[in-house]
């Protein structure tokens, strides 16, 4: 979906952004663009950054438990 209709970015642009390593909304915004122009989507926009930080980290502390094996 598109977020910011000025920039053309999507959504999957975003989330492409935080897994090539971008960390806050301010670094997705200068990697992408978004909400550079008229500022409208910034909401969304930050909604979106938040979500998928939240995923990126509830997935890395899911993987830092070593796991336990039972050996049979």
């Amino acid at each position: 979906m598109y977020v910011c209709l000025c920039q053309g970015v999507t959504d999957g642009q975003i989330r492409d952004a935080i897994y090539e390593g971008c960390c806050s909304y301010r670094e997705v915004r200068e990697a992408t663009g978004v909400a550079t122009r008229c500022g409208k989507c910034a909401c969304v926009a930050k909604q979106v950054v938040r979500e998928t930080l939240s995923d990126v980290q509830n997935a890395q502390a899911a993987l830092a438990y070593p796991a336990s094996f039972v050996q049979a």
